[in-house]
């Protein structure tokens, strides 16, 4: 699908979609209960979908009626096969509740979900002499995870934490999971730990060290899942480019670590600063998009951008310069210089639901088409209806 922006100016108030990451953990704890939960202000996107299909492959249950899953846990199952389509949190959410069964499964999805990052899994299977096979659009493994003392590395990604955070306590014994600094994106840790502790399962953390207590149980939760701080940035950020719009359902006490886009917004309005963003990567693209528009400014912290959807540095910086602009990438780094963009250029979405979404930003003042927009499925389905709604110029094709 490709999608015409033309130049327009967003304004009204609109309500941020559900959290995506929230999502995720809120319904895996569900399915390890073993009596119903319900799960409620739901986005059904591609990754959350690949979520609730991987719960009824393993046994699970899921009634939906409207926003609201009905989701009733049972007996892990064994089963062959699992797809994840292009969800990272769904793989690497549930290869440690697959190593539960002692039996062999298979992850499947794009092929660009097995590029990347699996390491750490592949590291603790081979210790514990488990099965791990990783082809171009899979991944099989078969092993029995074990209590005992887990030691990753903190800059890859915090999804391999939950994902044992998420097993751990149903083995028999203690376990403790160390983390190797710089522990990154320790703010989705913070989000796997909430959702636990509402479940009933307890965590001790100290420091870097999580302590999980085994032969745990989960208990069935009632749960309404909060705006999306990752995908509110988008609508916020209309604000910095001439708009006016003011997003609403948002927890102001979240524990989601993209809180931060509306401080770092509202000061690159004001001048080209500096900002790390090693605990919210999820927010470059469309930071970049509004340091380009207004002062510029320098990221640090980004390294792992390029084991995202796509090369999202590398992307931001074909698609900026593209339409005028000039953007410096390094290893761990981004500097983002101001410029007046082109009109009615045409931006490629690589795949990437916050590249889409970034470039439809950014067209607003300039007007453009972009190629592949249909990847805004990944997590925010009626993104364009939505920005419609808030007086954007869009035209389908």
């Amino acid at each position: 699908m490709d999608i015409t922006v033309k130049k327009s100016t967003a304004q009204g108030e609109i309500f941020a979609p559900p959290s995506k990451s929230i999502a995720h953990r809120n319904l895996i704890c569900a399915f390890l209960a073993n009596e119903e939960s319900q799960i409620s202000s739901l986005a059904f996107s591609e990754d959350i979908k690949a979520t609730i299909n991987c719960i009824k492959a393993l046994g699970g249950e899921v009634e939906l009626l409207g926003d609201t899953a009905k989701v009733n846990g049972r007996t892990l199952n064994v089963c062959d096969e699992l797809f994840c389509n292009e969800s990272g949190s769904t793989l690497r959410f549930f290869v440690p509740i697959a190593l539960l069964l002692d039996k062999k499964v298979t992850f499947r999805g794009a092929k660009r979900l097995f590029e990347r990052p699996l390491g750490i899994y592949e590291e603790i299977c081979k210790k514990h002499g488990f099965l791990f096979k990783k082809g171009e659009d899979y991944l099989t493994v078969k092993g029995k995870l074990k209590a005992g003392e887990y030691v990753l590395q903190g800059d890859v990604s915090s999804q391999f934490i939950t994902g044992l955070l998420f097993a751990l306590p149903l083995c028999d014994g203690d376990s403790v999971i160390k983390i190797l600094p710089p522990f990154e994106s320790a703010s989705y840790v913070d989000l796997t730990l909430q959702a636990l502790l509402d479940s009933g399962i307890s965590i001790k953390k100290e420091g870097n060290n999580f302590y999980i207590k085994g032969n745990q149980s989960y208990r069935p939760i009632k749960k309404a899942v909060e705006g999306d701080m990752s995908n509110a940035a988008f609508l916020y950020a209309f604000n910095a480019l001439g708009g006016s719009v003011t997003v609403k359902g948002i927890n102001e006490n979240t524990l989601q670590g993209d809180r931060v886009y509306k401080e770092i917004i509202d000061v690159m309005k004001e001048r080209n600063e500096t900002f790390d963003v090693s605990d919210c990567p999820d927010l470059v693209p469309v930071l970049m998009v509004v340091a380009a528009m207004n002062k510029g400014a320098t990221f640090v912290g980004t390294r792992r951008l390029k084991i995202k959807e796509s090369d999202r540095g590398e992307v931001m910086k074909q698609e900026l310069e593209n339409v005028g602009g000039k953007v410096n990438v390094f290893e761990n780094s981004i500097e983002v210089f101001p410029f007046k963009p082109l009109v009615n250029k045409v931006a490629n979405g690589h795949n990437d639901h916050r590249i889409v979404m970034s470039m439809a930003l950014l067209f607003t003042l300039c007007g453009g088409k972009i190629e592949g927009a249909e990847a805004v499925a990944k997590s925010y389905p009626d993104f364009f209806e939505k920005i419609a709604s808030l007086g954007v110029i869009i035209e389908k094709s």
